[in-house]
């Protein structure tokens, strides 16, 4: 076997452990945790699904390959949860770590442009980051609502600080973040969601 394709079957075979990694969000109708890879996988189809939603012409594949990659990094860095205000003090440091040595397995030009794709997510300026974090907000919180918000129940979470983490929303979707903003009105309503 030649050495390109050893290192993308080890990359390929490294990368089977985001199944390990379980997120926060529970799965639709009070399932267990989800893993990571779920997690992508559901917002890979709906970047097809809701792709003209987006507020501006995106590059679908970009889109898609953003959803597929951007918590890989997880392997290494663990899952930080959206609203661990400890955590996320240090996720950027884990995650770049983390990135390095991930991406650091495959040949050069692979390891380059995924590396290049994950940094484009992460800075949030072109429209295909912006729809692609849209995504990464909605599919947990499609999840939340229907469990009747026990994820945010469980930790405890208020309205306020789960609007703070959608109002980046609207710049990849704003049909998204009416979904969201309704979604999250009938949390309220219901008492799943303290309004303060």
């Amino acid at each position: 076997m030649d050495e390109r394709l050893k290192k993308q079957l080890d990359f390929s075979l490294e990368i089977d452990k985001e199944k390990n990694i379980f997120r926060q969000t529970h799965l639709s109708g009070h399932g267990r945790r989800e893993n990571d890879a779920e997690h992508a996988w559901h917002m890979a189809i709906m970047a097809y699904l809701l792709r003209e939603y987006a507020n501006e012409d995106v590059d679908l594949v970009r889109v898609m390959l953003m959803c597929l990659i951007h918590d890989i990094v997880e392997i290494d860095a663990g899952d930080t949860y959206a609203f661990d205000s400890e955590g996320l003090k240090t996720q950027r440091e884990r995650e770049g770590r983390a990135k390095e040595r991930l991406f650091g397995l495959l040949p050069a030009d692979q390891g380059t442009e995924l590396t290049a794709l994950f940094e484009e997510f992460e800075a949030y300026e072109t429209p295909e980051a912006r729809y692609a974090h849209a995504l990464d907000n909605l599919q947990p919180l499609l999840l939340n609502n229907s469990n009747d918000g026990g994820d945010w129940k469980e930790h405890g979470v208020t309205a306020s600080t789960v609007y703070g983490r959608h109002r980046k929303t609207r710049l990849g979707s704003e049909k998204l973040f009416e979904v969201t903003d309704q979604l999250l009105k009938d949390n309220i309503r219901k008492g799943n969601l303290p309004d303060r």
